[in-house]
């Protein structure tokens, strides 16, 4: 696979369903894909010190988040056997129940789209700088600590 550029992984607010479907769809037409995994993280409404979440407003080092992304997404092309790969982050505020991450990784062979997804989504956590700052429904707010 070739290097690609980097890419603005950021959208603003939540991703849409109408989104996530869409972009599966344009995959039909890639015939020599055999399988897909999907990654979809969805923000909580955790209780803490007996508040609930109610949303998550993210931020990032954009440019120094983006050649992260793109220096995961070119380990992961390099390990694994991918056709492609597609990465999205939401920026700004988030609602419990919405969707802040998207990964969609998709190859010839299934067992590689599992163990592939596996490790983007790990890399993502561990290294790339995005930040949220969870709010609580009497909008008070914290800083989110990763788990």
């Amino acid at each position: 696979m070739e290097k690609k550029k980097v890419k603005n992984v950021f959208v603003q607010g939540a991703i849409s369903p109408e989104f996530i479907s869409n972009s599966i769809a344009k995959h039909q037409v890639k015939t020599n894909i055999g399988a897909h995994n999907i990654f979809l993280g969805q923000v909580r409404a955790d209780v803490i010190d007996d508040k609930t979440v109610k949303a998550i407003d993210y931020t990032a080092y954009e440019a120094m988040a983006n050649a992260k992304f793109h220096e995961i997404r070119e380990a992961t092309f390099d390990k694994f056997e991918l056709t492609c790969m597609h990465i999205y982050h939401s920026l700004g505020e988030v609602k419990t129940g919405e969707i802040c991450l998207f990964v969609f990784v998709s190859s010839p062979r299934r067992k590689q789209v599992f163990e592939a997804l596996e490790y983007v989504v790990e890399a993502i956590k561990a290294e790339v700088p995005v930040f949220g700052r969870e709010i609580f429904e009497d909008d008070t707010h914290q800083w989110k600590v990763n788990s």
